[in-house]
């Protein structure tokens, strides 16, 4: 074994993205493929991840769970958590990537848009680590613990220009949330961290970037370019390799400098 498979070696680990068929959960779900993991992946469409899990499987082991998952209510929650128990005794990583947002003005902003966000983007977030945490127990040990690796937002602690009020609130209460599991499971040897991604170019986003150029939108990030691809999966497979075992409770911004140094 070399020094860097040692330190950062994920062959052979068993990992599971929710969100996983596109955008910032398929880049994460492929480099932890190429990186030799068997990665399981869902989301809400189904054929969305089927797609992606076989462009993915010729890089090594990505298998789409056949199932809605739809995180936001208990039955799809359950449906994932079925299907995961059914095929693995133990997962060593989950990343929780699954998220939504809602945008409008403060007089008009409705209820069904509140709840949308916070149903996926908190509670639902909340109750698939809870019915996952026995999967998690059975792989962690002290000196290698399971890892859980939130994907929050610089909207969580930076104020948006945009009226996307429950989105950034939502991103605040999951961080909050992801550091008070870490102290509640740590001494079950599973780590809690967040990964905090700037303005990412995802399908969310491809509408103001077709507006405004994307110039226009990255001239106040210090690094001068959006969060990328690549970005966002070294960062996971950094927090999910034995060099991060020690690491837990912390929300990490991968912008650029945005959030941190405006």
């Amino acid at each position: 074994m070399t020094i860097l498979e040692q330190y950062f070696g994920l062959a052979g680990k068993t990992v599971l993205v929710t969100g996983g068929g596109r955008g910032i959960g398929e880049s994460i779900a492929e480099g932890f493929v190429k990186a030799g993991a068997k990665v399981y992946i869902c989301s809400r469409k189904p054929e969305t991840c089927a797609a992606t899990a076989e462009r993915l499987s010729a890089f090594g082991t990505c298998i789409a769970l056949p199932v809605p998952g739809d995180i936001s209510s208990a039955e799809g929650r359950a449906a994932i958590v079925a299907e995961m128990t059914s095929r693995e005794s133990s997962l060593d990583v989950l990343i929780n990537n699954a998220g939504a947002l809602w945008a409008a003005p403060l007089a008009e902003y409705p209820e069904s848009g509140w709840d949308k966000v916070f149903d996926l983007n908190v509670k639902g977030l909340f109750f698939l680590i809870r019915d996952l945490v026995p999967l998690l127990e059975a792989a962690a040990t002290r000196e290698t613990p399971a890892r859980i690796i939130n994907i929050g937002s610089i909207d969580g602690f930076h104020i948006p220009k945009h009226e996307t009020y429950a989105y950034s609130s939502s991103k605040a209460a999951s961080h909050q949330l992801s550091i008070h599991l870490a102290d509640q499971l740590a001494g079950r040897n599973i780590t809690v961290n967040v990964i905090a991604p700037g303005m990412f170019p995802s399908k969310m986003m491809q509408g103001t970037l077709d507006r405004v150029g994307e110039d226009k939108v990255t001239e106040k990030v210090p690094m001068r370019r959006l969060t990328g691809p690549d970005d966002m999966a070294g960062t996971a497979m950094f927090l999910a390799s034995h060099a991060a075992s020690y690491i837990t409770g912390v929300v990490l911004p991968v912008d650029g400098g945005t959030a941190t140094t405006l």
